[in-house]
């Protein structure tokens, strides 16, 4: 059960965040195409970034708290999805505030 300890907390990130696209119709994924832009430069960006550090011994991930599985046989997988577990909250808690205050976005179709 240790070993899930890393994704367990990611599922609960994402579950936390995830049903304010359902309660304030954040419609985060259903702009699917715009979530994968925002999120793009980012993840590489972090990813390249972390397998450096890791491969450098400048940080570690906890064995006994992941899979196991490593991309490119240093990135535990947990470290992507947390790339993109947590810039999608960051999302959806944003546009759930600008639903709540009706803030405008900016590219809303004129009336």
């Amino acid at each position: 059960m240790e070993r899930l300890t890393y994704l367990g907390v990611l599922v609960f990130i994402f579950f936390g965040s995830a049903w304010l696209e359902i309660a304030l119709r954040t419609r985060v994924f259903r702009r699917w195409k715009r979530l994968l832009l925002a999120l793009s430069v980012p993840v590489v960006v972090f990813v390249i970034w972390d397998i450096w550090a890791i491969a450098s011994g400048h940080w570690a991930i906890d064995p006994d708290r992941t899979l196991g599985i490593r991309l490119f046989g240093i990135l535990p997988v947990e470290e992507l999805i947390f790339f993109l577990v947590v810039p999608i909250a960051s999302i959806l808690s944003l546009e759930a505030v600008r639903s709540v205050k009706g803030w405008p976005l900016g590219d809303e179709a004129s009336r």
